[in-house]
């Protein structure tokens, strides 16, 4: 047993579940695995709704980008909110209201009601992640961070791999709608199984995983008290730090890469590749696979380098800017590639190197801001992430009718790539202090 649970199973007499923890981040991949299926339900259905509805390509294009514009905006006072309230009553808030926009989408019949239930999925799904930052940062120290929160994120990894299989099954099986209305009912019972578990650490335990941390890192026992409010400071000091602008442009380098792969590898792969649809279904599910390796291994590295001693921030920079230039050099040699093999391949390994620093990148956040901004920052750098998330299907679409080839978005892809590594590895060089 560690030091940390060995105190929790043995503080004040009480037993403790120790393994509290760890559920509690299970049930946080849960979660993420559903806000990932309620994101993709609208790509897998695409063709059968527009149909229905008599959408032009145009304006599906428009509402399958309906998202992501919402949830950039969202992310930057989602993160307050989180630092304000907490991750108990935000992540119950925001998978409540995410489930109930899935759930509404299956009964609207107008193009402008469904472009708005996107548009509130959008903004309900904003504090998740930050909500997830929150409890990693007051569950764990800062040598273990690393591996919970890349779990966390490996939930979108694992359902960007099973999305096109089993909500295409459900959509045949029981029509779209059908399929939004399930997806949404699992996240209302993942609410409330998170408003009966869910609670924040204890003052012995507050004591026990700060223990772990370094004496300079170490949380005055004031600030561990849970009856204690968290010292407030103003969401805007945070962009008069050089380190929160260089967070917010590392990431939109490696996001823009990253959602190419996800709103345009079918198609990569059905027009360049000439694979046909049934082949493209199971092809394009590789990368994806190498991706959840990716994040966890990401999260690995980082803690192990702690661990030798090495500082938080550089540790977390080693998979953040190595996977950010194996990215690039995967992706870039692609339009010079006339093996098929071979470019799946490259793209496969680039998937997988551009998801080492997805989940760092969060823990990044919670090295390096002040206790009470930890949410606020990594919010903020989520928002610069999901700029490039939202550019990068405009952009490509931009270069394919101009060019009629993804040479150039390859190539795109692995310069925004370089600049990210670049912004985090040279850049990026202390951590932000408290300002009123």
């Amino acid at each position: 047993m560690s030091k940390i649970e060995n105190t929790r199973a043995t503080s004040g007499g009480q037993p403790k579940k120790a393994g509290l923890r760890w559920g509690i981040i299970l049930l946080l991949l849960l979660g993420a695995i559903v806000n990932y299926l309620d994101r993709s339900n609208l790509s897998i259905a695409n063709t059968t709704i527009a149909a229905e509805f008599g959408l032009s390509s145009t304006q599906m294009g428009l509402l399958l980008s309906a998202f992501l514009w919402p949830y950039a905006l969202a992310n930057l006072p989602a993160g307050w909110l989180v630092d304000r309230f907490g991750p108990k009553k935000m992540f119950a808030w925001a998978s409540g209201l995410w489930s109930v926009a899935t759930i509404a989408s299956a009964f609207v019949n107008t193009y402008s009601l469904l472009y708005a239930m996107r548009m509130l999925l959008g903004v309900s799904e904003s504090p998740f992640f930050t909500s997830g930052l929150k409890v990693t940062e007051r569950w764990f120290a800062k040598s273990e961070r690393g591996l919970p929160t890349s779990i966390i994120n490996t939930g979108s990894q694992i359902a960007n791999a099973i999305a096109p299989p089993l909500l295409t099954v459900l959509m045949l099986t029981m029509t779209w709608r059908g399929m939004f209305i399930l997806v949404g009912a699992i996240g209302l019972i993942i609410m409330l199984i998170w408003l009966k578990v869910y609670r924040d650490p204890s003052f012995t335990e507050k004591q026990a995983i700060n223990q772990n941390d370094t004496a300079a890192d170490t949380v005055p026992a004031a600030e561990l008290d849970a009856a204690q409010p968290e010292t407030k400071a103003k969401w805007s000091s945070l962009f008069k730090n050089s380190s929160t602008w260089f967070m917010i442009i590392g990431n939109f380098g490696i996001m823009f890469t990253i959602w190419v792969y996800l709103t345009w590898l079918p198609s990569y792969l059905e027009k360049e590749q000439g694979f046909t649809l049934k082949e493209t279904g199971w092809i394009a599910s590789i990368p994806f696979v190498a991706g959840i390796i990716g994040v966890l291994l990401g999260g690995f590295i980082s803690d192990y380098f702690i661990r030798k001693g090495v500082a938080p921030v550089t540790s977390r920079k080693i998979p953040i800017v190595g996977g950010a230039i194996l990215a690039a050099s995967s992706v870039a040699p692609i339009p010079y590639i006339d093996s098929t093999v071979v470019s799946i391949v490259l793209l496969s390994f680039g998937y997988f190197a551009s998801q080492l620093p997805s989940g760092v990148i969060w823990t990044l956040a919670a090295d390096i801001a002040p206790r009470e901004q930890v949410a606020s920052l990594g919010a903020i750098q989520n928002f610069g992430g999901f700029l490039g998330a939202a550019l990068a299907p405009i952009a490509t679409g931009y270069i394919l009718d101009t060019t009629g080839s993804f040479n150039n978005v390859f190539l795109l892809g692995a310069s925004l790539l370089v600049m990210g590594a670049i912004s985090y590895g040279v850049f990026l060089k202390k951590t932000i202090t408290r300002a009123s």
